[in-house]
């Protein structure tokens, strides 16, 4: 199936590469890689993401531009590749350059204090979008906007419990990132949901580190040592790690969608694609719409002073096939 992602254009992603990290700060901190500032009243915004490694995430970024676009923002990304230090990096250049504010999507959740302190200090407020840190000081950032990640597990948790109709359920998980707080909060919600229905048990949990191309990996692994036919669901945190699960189902001769029960997170458009060809059965939607919200609360409190809600929750629901093809039409060209 076709990947949907879009590559960071802009130079700031260029100059994130791990091998030129420093660099990169210094460049951002004289202006960006060659991005002009914002004139005038135009607000001024970094934006450290975490990369690109999903359609998701690109997806993500792409609203995050059309958002800026539209409200006049000068956005700044610095594509961290999926390594904290270059997030780190990122916003202490965007510190250095005195941005009005700093959008962070975490990668994991732990050792983002100090550098908080920093923007702290400099007066530069800060805004987490998509996933959670945890900090002994939550007056480090302004607001976070995220979906309620435990509920996503539980609802993936609630539909499989369902759809078995009690009988016995040996399940897959492929976890994503190692210490993102996405992979702790959807996890509980299913464990939360699937202790309630002793004929469903997680057979074999492993990180696919939400990617496809490690996804298939695991699930490969896990077919090998569990044998096609003891496996009744697999439960991704995301939906490019199903996609990739999906494949290495198929190669193995099982029927994903029809033998195989399979759930995941995200509604990128490739997991309704799947649906609708009978490859997949449920996805709980993430909206990547996750700047657009942030922006407005920073424009806000720059303007006015006005305080943002500590946390800005957005929508959650849950698909299923007889939506799939349509979904996959709205949604193709978004991601």
């Amino acid at each position: 199936m076709t990947a949907f992602h879009y590559p960071f254009a802009t130079a700031v992603s260029r100059c994130l590469a791990p091998s030129k990290v420093m660099i990169a700060a210094a460049a951002l901190a004289l202006g960006g890689c060659g991005q002009q500032s914002g004139g005038g009243d135009q607000l001024v915004v970094g934006f450290s993401q975490i990369g690109s490694e999903s359609g998701w995430r690109s997806a993500e970024t792409k609203a995050a531009r059309i958002a800026a676009e539209k409200r006049g923002v000068n956005l700044r990304i610095a594509d961290a590749q999926q390594r904290q230090e270059n997030q780190i990096q990122a916003v202490r250049a965007f510190i250095a350059q005195g941005v009005d504010g700093i959008l962070l999507a975490p990668v994991v959740s732990t050792g983002w204090d100090p550098v908080l302190r920093e923007a702290k200090a400099a007066d530069i407020p800060v805004i987490l979008v998509d996933r959670q840190i945890e900090t002994s000081d939550p007056g480090l950032y302004l607001s976070v906007v995220t979906s309620d990640q435990v509920l996503e597990g539980r609802m993936a948790g609630d539909w499989l419990v369902k759809s078995v109709a009690g009988r016995n359920c040996p399940v897959v998980e492929l976890q994503g990132t190692v210490g993102s707080s996405s992979v702790v909060a959807r996890k509980k919600g299913f464990d939360e949901a699937i202790s309630k229905a002793p004929n469903l048990k997680i057979v074999r949990s492993q990180s696919g580190d939400f990617t496809r191309s490690k996804a298939k990996e695991v699930m490969e692994s896990a077919v090998k040592a569990l044998g096609a036919t003891n496996i009744c669901a697999v439960y991704a945190h995301n939906d490019d790690m199903m996609i990739g699960a999906i494949q290495a189902m198929k190669e193995a001769g099982m029927k994903p969608g029809k033998d195989v029960l399979t759930v995941s997170i995200d509604g990128v458009p490739d997991i309704f694609r799947a649906m609708a060809e009978g490859d997949a059965n449920a996805t709980v939607e993430l909206t990547p719409e996750m700047v657009a919200p942030a922006l407005d609360m920073l424009a806000a409190f720059k303007k006015n002073g006005t305080q943002p809600v500590k946390w800005h929750q957005t929508e959650t629901r849950l698909y299923l096939p007889d939506t799939a093809a349509a979904e996959y039409e709205r949604r193709k060209n978004l991601y």
